[in-house]
């Protein structure tokens, strides 16, 4: 821009500016979702015990577009999360979606945040205190047929030993590290900590950040004790989500990381909890 170009543009008011996005459109056609994703961003979370956990979250925001108007005005997306001071729960996420529809002027919108989540454990034996992690993800989505909807997605890792290698073999068990992941229509009150609880009592065995000798003792007879393949893992965790009073549609999988093959064991279950449909 030279110096004159820009002279112009300083004296121009700001309402001088074309707004291109609220252009008419003539291809009459509406799109779906559109908006931002990939955003990274630091936030606030309400953690189980009720304290503030800071993380640094990954965002996709959407909205639905009116087949009439030509695009979506992009940069309210991010001031809108750069105005969220409010440590974030349930309701919070919640409200946080609605006021984006409002903020774009939209009927229908997606909001999804995806953060690492940090619990402290005691281990078993020596009672020593360390963080766990776990992968965290809630979704709350507007759709004209079904209204707003949170789902909370956690992915929790556990112990796993498998039963058949128990069974033939003169000693041991080979056992590897799980992923459970429980994706769930979630009620007002189902925590993340609730679903991760479901996880980690349904597995061989849990995991801890730290663990002494006894704490090692402990959780390997444990795991010896309580074998269970890939389909045990989503039976049991599914039997505990249909069960559950906060959980409407869920989906559970597991991942073994196999310790004696260059493969991961896979299974993969739908069911529906107690809570209400909506």
């Amino acid at each position: 821009m030279n110096a004159f170009d820009r002279a112009l543009y300083q004296a121009a008011p700001p309402n001088a500016l074309d707004d291109t996005q609220s252009l008419p459109d003539a291809r009459h056609l509406p799109i779906q979702r559109v908006g931002i994703k990939a955003l990274r961003y630091p936030m606030q979370i309400v953690a189980g015990n009720g304290e503030t956990q800071g993380t640094v979250a990954t965002f996709a925001m959407y909205v639905g577009l009116p087949e009439q108007v030509k695009g979506t005005h992009m940069s309210r997306f991010i001031q809108l999360l750069d105005e969220t001071r409010a440590p974030l729960d349930a309701a919070g996420f919640l409200a946080l979606e609605k006021t984006m529809r409002q903020r774009l002027e939209a009927e229908t919108g997606y909001l999804e945040m995806s953060f690492p989540y940090f619990r402290r454990k005691a281990a078993p034996v020596s009672g020593v205190e360390s963080l766990l992690d776990a992968d965290v993800k809630l979704i709350a989505e507007t759709t004209a047929t079904h209204g707003t909807r949170l789902t909370l997605q956690v992915v929790a890792p556990v112990t796993s030993l498998c039963p058949c290698s128990k069974k033939i073999s003169d000693y041991g068990a080979h056992n590897q590290r799980s992923h459970i992941t429980i994706r769930a229509e979630a009620g007002p009150a189902l925590s993340v900590d609730a679903l991760i609880d479901i996880a980690e009592r349904e597995a061989s065995a849990e995991l801890y950040g730290v663990l002494k000798r006894a704490d090692e003792k402990f959780v390997t007879e444990q795991a010896y004790d309580n074998p269970k393949f890939v389909e045990d893992l989503v039976r049991d965790v599914a039997l505990a989500c249909h069960s559950h009073e906060q959980i409407g549609d869920f989906v559970v999988a597991s991942e073994n990381f196999e310790a004696i093959h260059n493969h991961s064991a896979y299974a993969e279950i739908y069911g529906r909890g107690k809570l209400p449909a909506a």
